[in-house]
C-alpha cells in the first residue's frame, strides 16, 4: 500500500448476537454510537461509524447479530439488515467469542462462503480466557473451516489489541477519496441516537424482565437555545409489559428516563428535558407495516 495516497472503504462488522460487535465499534471510534447490553440482539439497525485520519477514512457498518431464532417480522428484519451489507463492503470483520462456537456462528460462516471481500476473523473477549494457550487450538479449528485473511484476538471491552486490528483493516482499504466530512462519525441523526439511548436504558433497567417486543419512537424533538425537549414513546405489545416498564408508582419509567436523559445530555452537550410514555401496540414486532411505521426499514 502506498501511504502517500488516501484510502477509504466500508467495513462490515458481523457475527452472531452478543459477541461484542457494538462494543468493538465504540472503542474503535473512541465514542459511543452503538448501544450495548448483555442481552442478545440489542442492535437492531445497521449503524455506520466513521473514523477519519490524515491517511484514511474507515466506514464501519455495525449490524444486528445474525441468528436463526423465532421467525417474527422483526427477526427477519434484523437478519436482512445484517446480510444485505455483505455484498457492498470492501472488508468484513467476522467477530466470534473466544473459545465459544455456536450454531449461529455456523450460520454466519456459511453466509461468508458466498462473498468475495477479504474476511478478518476477530476473536473477541480474550480477557475472559484464563489460559491463553487454549486460544491457539480454537483458532486452528476455525481457520480449518475457512481461510481468513488475518486472525486478530482482541478484548473490545478493554480495548486490547484494537490498534493491531485497525492496522490490519488499513492495509486492506482501497484508494479512495473520503465519502464523509472529516468531523462526521455516524450517518445517524441525534433523534435516532436519542431513541437508541432510551432503548439501551430500558434493556439495562429491566434485564431478564424486559419484553423483547419493545421499541422506542421519538414523537417530538425540539431544540431550543437553552434546552432540548424530547418527547418519546416506548411501545410494547401487552398491558402486562406496559405495567412492568412503568413499575410501582412509575418508579421504573422514571429511572429509565433519568439515566437516558443524562446520556443524551452528554451527547448533545446541553440540557435536556425528556418525557417518556408507554403505549400498547399489539403485534407490532410481527407486522411488516407496523415495523415500517416505527422506522424498521431495510433501505
Amino acid at each position: 500500500m502506498n501511504d502517500s495516497e488516501f484510502h477509504c472503504g466500508f467495513v462490515a462488522i458481523i457475527g452472531r448476537p452478543n459477541v461484542g460487535k457494538s462494543t468493538l465499534l465504540n472503542h474503535i471510534l473512541g465514542q459511543k454510537i452503538s448501544i450495548t447490553s448483555r442481552k442478545p440482539q440489542t442492535t437492531r439497525h445497521q449503524i455506520l461509524g466513521v473514523k477519519t485520519s490524515s491517511t484514511s477514512q474507515v466506514i464501519y457498518v455495525d449490524t444486528p447479530g445474525i441468528h436463526n431464532r423465532r421467525s417474527t417480522a422483526i427477526n427477519r428484519y434484523m437478519n436482512r439488515a445484517a446480510n444485505s451489507v455483505l455484498n457492498d463492503v470492501d472488508l468484513v470483520l467476522f467477530v466470534v467469542q473466544a473459545l465459544q462456537w455456536a450454531e449461529e456462528d455456523e450460520v454466519v460462516l456459511n453466509r461468508l462462503q458466498e462473498i468475495t471481500a477479504p474476511v478478518l476473523l476477530v476473536v473477541n473477549k480474550i480477557d475472559k480466557v484464563g489460559d491463553k494457550n487454549e486460544l491457539l487450538p480454537y483458532i486452528e479449528k476455525l481457520t480449518a473451516m475457512r481461510p481468513f485473511d488475518a486472525v486478530i484476538p482482541v478484548s473490545a471491552l478493554h480495548a486490547e489489541n484494537i490498534a493491531q486490528l485497525e492496522a490490519d483493516v488499513y492495509e486492506r482499504l482501497p484508494e479512495n477519496e473520503a465519502f464523509f466530512p472529516y468531523d462526521q462519525i455516524t450517518d445517524r441523526n441525534v433523534r435516532f441516537l436519542s431513541a437508541e439511548i432510551i432503548r439501551e436504558k430500558l434493556i439495562r433497567e429491566l434485564g431478564q424482565e424486559l419484553p423483547y417486543t419493545s421499541t422506542v419512537e421519538i414523537d417530538r424533538f425540539e431544540e431550543g437555545e437553552s434546552i432540548t425537549r424530547i418527547f418519546a414513546t416506548i411501545y410494547v405489545e401487552t398491558k402486562g409489559q406496559k405495567a412492568i416498564i412503568i413499575g410501582r408508582k412509575g418508579a421504573r419509567l422514571k429511572s429509565i428516563g433519568t439515566k437516558a436523559r443524562v446520556d443524551i445530555e452528554k451527547m448533545l452537550d446541553g440540557k435536556v428535558y425528556l418525557e417518556l410514555w408507554v403505549k400498547v401496540r399489539e403485534g407490532w414486532s410481527n407486522d411488516e407495516r407496523a415495523l415500517a411505521s416505527l422506522g424498521y426499514t431495510n433501505e
